[in-house]
């Protein structure tokens, strides 16, 4: 890395890539960019370790990814329970089963106070430069290409970095996608609106509960220091008359479970309510001199909870395809256009599956009928709860459940048919 004194004063810095966002994308790309021998900055303006809203689940893809890196024992050493079961009552009936794949029978949900501090002093530790309570003020072009970044610390230092690619991995309000006028595409408006809060006294017995109660629903599960994260949500039509009474609201929706409510009450929340709202989009992930990794790049509502394995996911994908970049294998257009593709065709069904699920809409006959035959089998259970985890896609297994309702029709109907063939063939016999 090379520094040189800015006209304004400030300290000019030489990198090979700076990422904008220390968190759940940002660092593990950072970290990877590092491990792989590339001059590499991390800024964000957070200081770690800190929250942030989240629903902060890891089901089986994301586990894969943290033993790849070498961190997982780390994040099972912080006392983060396992998850074994996800369990959803809908109502009528509960479909339960485990989320085991990729080589994991569980799943985690480490706070992000956790994770996200394992995640930037790893990026550290593999050699990049990380700038904790850093202010991304300005970033940087030159002609229709972006060069790097202008910013302070908290002291207010101020300091330019310039560098061959600006990552965004700075979420929803992206400076690096404002900046570049990223598009967007697919794009679905807010559904939910979401609120949660932590809750000691509340044992989960390693299971992920959510109840689907007609226009509202709530989940929970074990985290951190033997708490429990309990989140409700209901329509964005409601949004307004409810937010002035936040509380009462979030307990009208537990209420609609009895049991669980009654299990509640005799629990303690150890935190304030959070609230959130998100929308549902993709950007176009890269252009000149930059390009987008987690929530900056694509987002959808967390009712499936998937946003930290899309991160590690995407994290991976640009990772290596920059190095590709780096290395003459591979033209920048080439590698960011193959990281776009491929992304999307890995996630558009569960963004739509997720979008669906969120609107609490009754399904359609057909749909009631398959869940109903998913409940008269173990098997096909566990293979649902794989889809709510990101382990099997939406278009699998609605496409295998609908071809063994199928061959049940047919077994079903030559039974229904013997007697009259069998008082046809008789006379023959004779």
């Amino acid at each position: 890395m090379t520094s040189t004194a800015g006209t304004s004063g400030a300290t000019t810095h030489d990198h090979d890539v700076i990422v904008v966002g220390a968190r759940c994308a940002g660092a593990p790309t950072a970290m990877l960019l590092a491990r792989l021998g590339h001059r590499v900055l991390l800024v964000d303006r957070a200081t770690f370790p800190s929250d942030t809203i989240s629903t902060h689940m890891i089901h089986p893809p994301g586990l894969a990814a943290l033993e790849r890196w070498g961190l997982l024992d780390r994040m099972i050493g912080t006392g983060c329970p396992a998850i074994d079961t996800y369990a959803f009552d809908l109502g009528p009936f509960v479909i339960a089963g485990s989320p085991a794949g990729e080589g994991f029978e569980v799943s985690y949900a480490p706070r992000r106070t956790v994770l996200d501090k394992i995640l930037v002093d790893s990026a550290a530790a593999s050699g990049a430069e990380v700038r904790e309570g850093f202010t991304v003020e300005e970033i940087l072009f030159d002609g229709g290409a972006v060069t790097g970044i202008r910013g302070h610390g908290k002291d207010g230092t101020t300091s330019t970095d310039h560098a061959r690619i600006v990552v965004g991995a700075d979420g929803l309000h992206s400076s690096v996608a404002k900046a570049t006028g990223a598009g967007g595409y697919a794009e679905k408006p807010k559904i939910n609106a979401y609120y949660y809060a932590y809750w000691s006294g509340l044992p989960m017995d390693a299971t992920f509960e959510a109840y689907d109660r007609e226009d509202r629903a709530f989940a929970a599960w074990p985290t951190n220091d033997d708490l429990t994260m309990v989140i409700c949500a209901w329509p964005m039509r409601d949004f307004e008359a409810n937010r002035g009474d936040i509380e009462g609201n979030y307990h009208a929706t537990l209420a609609r479970a009895p049991a669980f409510a009654e299990r509640i009450s005799k629990a303690t929340r150890t935190e304030r309510f959070v609230g959130t709202a998100i929308p549902n989009y993709f950007r176009k992930p890269y252009g000149p001199g930059w390009i987008l990794v987690g929530d900056a790049g694509y987002l959808k509502d967390p009712i499936t909870a998937q946003g930290i394995q899309d991160a590690f996911r995407d994290a991976e994908r640009c990772a290596g395809a920059l190095d590709d970049v780096f290395a003459g294998r591979r033209g920048f257009e080439e590698a960011m256009r193959s990281c776009q593709e491929v992304r999307d065709s890995e996630v558009m069904s569960m963004y739509e599956f997720t979008a669906d699920f969120a609107t609490m809409e009754p399904p359609p006959p057909e749909m009631q009928e398959m869940l109903l035959a998913v409940t008269r089998s173990r098997s096909a259970q566990d293979e649902f709860i794989r889809v709510t985890a990101g382990v099997t896609r939406p278009e699998e297994f609605f496409g295998h459940m609908q071809d063994r309702m199928e061959r049940e029709r047919t077994e079903q109907e030559p039974a229904q048919r013997e007697p009259m063939e069998s008082e046809h063939r008789t006379p023959h016999a004779a």
